[in-house]
């Protein structure tokens, strides 16, 4: 709104400019007649903005119309969300304020009306309010400046350039950018000077105000655009995200990637950051389907490239005849302006060269943001920043879900179950989620069950024809690694899928990289439902979202749907079964995996054996029960089963392999890969046999019967296993073996071993090997990675030349008394040699080293370190007799452990050695009293500076008898006001204001401490030992308290305001022998997860108990006084695991227990229960422990196991 002396010149400027921002304006004059009331159209129209912008002029007060309409505005902003801005045009605030100058002139013709009081009132809260002043827009022209400007040459009069400065705001911002100086008659400056200057001066000091108006008006708007859409579940971190990566207000060029396999929301969230950013720019273009059409015509990149152009300089005349002259026109064109650009699917880098080839193509601010399922693309176009979509959470999948389906955020009464059902097959794939939510919209409950069932066997179309757009553009390579990965390969560890795959035949490497590129499977440390041979903590795994394994099983069963045999692929056990039993094998068969649970083993092999091109055999028993598998092998007669070895196999995996060797029929021609773990095999060949298996690169014979193996018969092996064969006593390699790069011997039995003839190893694994008293390794092992010989029995070692060693493992060998490192480690990393008789180290040069352990070693004197650890992380030498420590540059040395170290005297540690540690642990056994070390040439200082050096995020003293505590003044730890008293001598700890964890177990003197320790705001954890006799009453003020832990106290009750701690979620009473009574109001403890009340002489659990509806664990072990539970136990239904054992005195078990569905333990071992509630059976899943007599007595005799050490007797439901 605004006066009559703004509304055609200011105003309309102003309001052009918002309406080019695309910014939906409404002007108080722009379609309501002059002479309306504005208590009708006007009103409605204010109560329907969101903003107001309130143009106050010299002239505005003399209007009653004007301020009848400020009214209803400033009553609407201070009743509602909307709100008001003031622009002061040619007045100042405190003249609208207080209606003084020019206002107060403007207003005096009011005085008398009855309106006057409000409309006073209506200027003084307005001239309130943040706003814009004119004035305070910086000048665009002053004095001489305009002699250094571009030249136009305009030779009209003299009236008409006045004029020509007076013309449309639009004009008026490319007068402002473009043109500054103007080429006239002299005499026009001689007459006209002041008056050009003065007309030319204010409209582009008006024209930089509307502009900054706009901009900020803009920012305003972003966080009503960001939420458009109520179904964007889960979108907001998303586009935080997105949108820090895209760093709006840095003054470069910057290209960003989305990537994520089909269906993931990556074009959702580039237009969500495109509608909430585009405002900022001075151009802008979303140009969506780059694949498709690129693809679909010759002239495509051509169109897109038009298209961009058109958004961006808005000039239907614009247009590019080929795509080179496009690029010439991108380049020459954009740099003009400041752009956001999103290009959507992306699927070749020509595409990207087309579209936004170069940064200088664009000006300084721009944004390009580019979605593809192919990161390759991205990285060969040198985006840096790339950003994965990230699939919904369990919690935004049922939210999402339930929107579509229910229009609501959360299932109607009766369908949750179901709706879960939906969320797991959709495993966080927003489209399958959308896709499904309308589908199963307004349906019944039995339409909604026989749709999932229909998802069993038939895929959900929409989502598989979204999907197999990344696999109908692949090489036929990488299309058939997919596919194997699909139907048999996913969940494998990365190391063994890729011996499948380079067994038959392709370049594994690379072509799982390139599937991981393209969104078709994942390679992560995340690990499957089930277990691997020799796998570890840090072995990837070839993973796949659910939806991608659906499409590419899909695809090798479609063309044959109801003709397994001729299936490419074969892994389902009843089409497998189909096939060898009525042997309709064919050669179209290439791989094949399944589980040999039922089947006569003479029938599996003959209908294998027309299966003439199978490349890929995987098979084992489904089950690791030892009864089980022994069974297994009794059925299979070798003579029978020989003959029918599939000859053309290039991999073969069989676990529990049931014979001694290896057919004599069987030709190995082809083999590349042998795998049979847990087998009965004792040597490849029977009797003389020695067939040579020229092509096997990969031999796992782990857990097998081995006794003894000669690698002559494998001359290009690369990767031989053979974990915990604990029969293998000779190893014999009469030749070089040039090819072999990893050796895992883990837990044999060998006391001597040559691995002379093995220059290229890479890994060797010797760890357990407890009887090796010998080791020849060869003379340069320049390849070798890693080495592990922990617990061996060597007494010498000599590593050799070994550049590239970055993992050396010598724990817990206590016979090693001398090694001999290499002058040079470079590349050494971690080095472990805990638990040895190590006198003397000397580490050699270490430049990388991050962990160094040395823990245990009794004899350790003197440790050489290099000047130069720089990169060393955690030192360890406990228990060592070291006298003197010299940590050298050490600058990153995050945790140093010292305990034990009893002769201890001096650490030297120059300045700056330990700015970033973060954890010490000392003990009282130490001889130190005065801690010296080296800050300088000749300055020392004490323990108080040690700890000074940088602030501790946690401390460990192991003490009896400490008598001071110092710590850095700025320490990182929370507020630690907690005061004990030994020996009636106060010890104080402070300035530990972020402290998260305090556990006093080793303070066995520590007979009482005081409620100060409240000041701790933020711990979340504290655990109490030894002889304290009653708890604190103030203790219900540590809020944040999560974990609560007394054990071996003589505490005999818990005060009541523990029930009070609203976090906490663990309480643990350990050997607390006096404890007899819990308090009554425990339910209180609503976070309450886990109770542990063992070996007290508590008699009865309080009934609140059964309030704690989160509680998962409840242990009462020899709780001996027990002897009753609460009626009302059941109602615990999260309760999994319920401890009873030698609860001497308890004699039954509420019959409520059948309400606890997710109870899973039941231990009543030692207990006097006779019986158990016949609801028990209802709970499935449960697994109940007890005496074999008590479970006899409950009537359970048929389900009875026996634990594997025969200690004691179980059940499972």
């Amino acid at each position: 709104m605004a006066g009559k002396d703004t509304r055609r010149n200011f105003v309309d400027h102003l309001y052009s400019a918002l309406q080019q921002k695309s910014i939906h304006t409404y002007k108080d004059d722009e379609r309501i007649k002059r002479g309306k009331m504005i208590s009708n159209e006007l009103i409605g129209s204010i109560e329907d903005s969101k903003f107001y912008i309130i143009v106050f002029s010299k002239n505005y007060a003399s209007s009653s119309w004007c301020l009848d309409e400020l009214v209803k505005i400033m009553e609407c902003h201070k009743t509602t969300e909307h709100t008001a801005y003031p622009v002061f045009y040619d007045v100042e605030p405190t003249e609208v304020r207080n209606q003084s100058l020019a206002v107060g002139e403007a207003f005096a013709k009011h005085e008398k009306e009855e309106a006057a009081g409000k409309w006073r009132e209506a200027l003084k809260e307005a001239a309130d309010l943040a706003g814009w002043e004119l004035k305070n827009t910086a000048h665009g022209l002053e004095g001489s400046s305009m002699a250094s400007y571009t030249v136009l040459r305009y030779s009209n009069s003299n009236l008409r350039l006045v004029e020509w400065l007076n013309m449309k705001y639009d004009y008026m911002t490319m007068l402002v950018h473009h043109i500054c100086f103007y080429v006239i008659d002299m005499k026009v400056i001689v007459h006209m000077g002041s008056r050009l200057i003065e007309s030319f001066s204010k409209y582009r000091h008006e024209a930089k105000f509307i502009k900054q108006i706009v901009e900020e008006l803009s920012l305003e708007l972003r966080s009503i655009n960001f939420s458009i859409d109520e179904k964007l579940v889960g979108m907001e971190t998303r586009i935080k995200d997105v949108i820090s990566s895209l760093g709006i207000g840095f003054d470069d060029v910057r290209m960003i990637g989305i990537k994520g396999m089909g269906g993931s929301g990556k074009t959702t969230l580039a237009r969500v950051v495109f509608d909430h950013i585009s405002c900022q720019f001075e151009g802008k273009s979303f140009v969506e389907n780059v694949r498709e059409v690129s693809n679909a015509s010759l002239s495509g990149l051509k169109v897109l490239q038009n298209q961009i152009l058109l958004d961006v300089l808005n000039d239907q005349n614009i247009k590019a005849s080929s795509v080179h002259e496009g690029k010439n026109m991108m380049k020459r064109m954009m740099p003009g302006r400041k752009v956001l650009i999103v290009l959507d699917d992306v699927d070749h880098i020509d595409q990207l060269e087309a579209l936004a080839g170069e940064p200088n193509w664009f000006k300084r601010g721009s944004r390009i943001v580019i979605t593809t399922r192919d990161e390759q693309v991205l990285l060969a176009h040198r985006v840096n920043l790339i950003r994965d979509v990230n699939l919904l959470l369990r919690e935004e999948a049922f939210c999402l879900f339930s929107r579509y389906a229910f229009g609501r955020e959360i299932p109607i009464q009766g369908y949750e179950w179901l709706s879960e059902q939906v969320v797991r097959y959709a495993c966080g794939l927003p489209l399958t989620i959308r896709v499904l939510g309308s589908f199963l919209c307004a349906k019944n409950k039995l339409e909604w069950i026989d749709a999932l069932e229909r998802l069993k066997t038939i895929p959900l179309k929409e989502t598989l024809k979204k999907l197999e757009l990344s696999y109908i553009d692949l090489e036929d390579d990488y299309k058939e690694i997919f596919l194997d990965v699909a139907c048999i390969l996913k969940g494998w560890p990365k190391y063994l899928a890729i011996e499948a795959l380079e067994s038959c035949g392709y370049h594994a490497r690379n072509g799982l990289r390139v599937l991981e590129q393209k969104s078709l499977l994942t390679i992560s440390h995340d690990k499957p439902d089930h277990k691997y041979v020799g796998i570890d903590d840090h072995i990837e795994y070839v993973g796949m979202h659910d939806h991608m394994e659906e499409m590419g099983k899909n695809i090798v069963r479609r063309l044959h749907l109801d003709k397994p045999q001729k299936h490419s692929r074969l892994w389902i056990e009843d089409e497998i079964e189909d096939v060898l039993v009525n042997e309709l094998g064919t050669k179209a068969t290439r791989c094949v995996r399944f589980y040999t649970k039922k089947l006569n083993p003479e029938i599996i092999m003959k209908g294998l054996q027309k299966m003439k091109e199978l490349r890929f055999l995987a098979m084992s028993p489904n089950s690791f029960d030892s009864s089980y598998c022994s069974r297994f092998r009794w059925n299979w007669d070798f003579d029978k089963v020989s003959p029918y070895f599939p000859n053309v196999l290039r991999y073969l995996r069989w676990n529990h392999y049931p014979f001694t060797s290896l057919p004599k029929t069987f030709q190995v021609n082809n083999l590349v890969a042998l795998g049979m773990a847990y087998s009965d095999i004792v040597q490849l060949w029977e009797g003389d046999e020695r067939k040579v298996l020229n092509k096997l690169r990969f031999l796992d014979l782990s857990y097998s019967m081995l006794r003894t193996l000669d690698l002559g018969l494998t001359p290009n092996l690369e990767a031989l296993t053979l974990v915990q064969c604990y029969n293998l006593v000779e190893l014999h390699m009469p030749v070089e073996c040039l090819k072999l790069k990893s050796v895992e011997l883990s837990g044999s039995k060998f006391r001597t071993l040559d691995l002379g003839l093995a220059p290229k190893l890479e890994l060797l694994d010797l760890e357990n090997c407890r009887n090796l008293v010998k080791l020849h390794m060869p003379s340069r092992c320049l390849n070798l990675r890693s080495l592990k010989l922990t617990t061996s029995r060597l007494k010498t070692l000599d590593i050799g030349p070994t550049p590239n060693l970055e993992y050396l493992n010598l724990k817990g060998c206590y016979y090693l008394e001398k090694i001999q490192m290499p002058n040079e480690c470079q590349k050494l990393t971690s080095l472990n040699i805990s638990h040895s008789k190590l006198r003397t180290l000397n580490i050699g040069l270490t430049p990388n080293l991050e962990y160094l352990d040395l823990k245990g070693c009794h004899y350790l004197e003197n440790l050489l370190m290099t000047n130069k650890c720089q990169k060393l992380a955690s030192l360890n030498i406990t228990h060592s007799k070291l006298r003197t420590l010299d940590l050298g540059l050490t600058p990153n040395v995050k945790n140093l452990d010292l305990k034990e170290c009893c002769n201890l005297v001096e650490l030297q540690a120059p300045m700056g050695c330990l700015k970033k540690l973060v954890s010490l642990h000392l003990s009282d056994r130490s001889r130190f009293r005065s801690f010296s070390f080296q800050i300088d040439d000749d300055t020392s200082c004490s323990v108080d500076e040690l700890l000074k050096v940088g602030p501790l995020a946690e401390l460990h003293l192991t003490a009896k008898s400490i008598e001071r505590c110092p710590f850095h003044p700025e320490n990182i730890m929370p507020k630690f006001q907690f005061t004990y008293f030994y020996k009636d001598v106060p010890l104080l700890t402070r300035n530990l204001e972020k402290l998260i964890s305090v556990g006093l177990c080793a303070c066995t003197n520590l007979e009482t401490f005081s409620g100060s320790i409240c000041g701790l705001q933020h711990l979340r954890m504290l655990k109490l030992q030894g002889n304290i006799p009653q708890v604190p009453k103030d203790l219900d003020q540590l809020e944040c308290l999560e974990e609560l832990s007394f054990s071996y106290t003589k505490i005999k009750h818990l005060p009541d305001n523990i029930c009070m701690l609203k976090h906490l979620k663990s309480l643990e009473l350990i050997s607390c022998r006096r404890l007899g009574k819990l308090p009554d109001d425990l339910g209180l403890l609503e976070c309450l997860e886990k109770l542990t009340l063992s070996f007290t002489k508590i008699k009865y659990l309080p009934d609140s108990i059964c309030m704690l509806k989160f509680l998962a664990s409840l242990k009462l072990t020899d709780s001996s006084l027990l002897e009753k539970l609460p009626e009302d136990l059941g109602q615990l239904e999260c309760l999994e695991k319920l401890i009873l054992r030698d609860c001497k005195f308890l004699q039954e078990i509420p019959s409520s227990i059948c309400k606890m569905t997710s109870l899973k333990e039941l231990d009543i071992e030692g207990t006097c229960i006779s019986r158990l509630p016949q609801s028990i059976v209802l709970l499935k899943g449960l697994h109940i422990i007890g005496c074999r007599g008590l479970l006899e007595s409950c009537g359970f005799t048929s389900k009875i196991r026996t634990s594997a050490n025969k200690r004691f007797c179980f059940i499972d439901m």
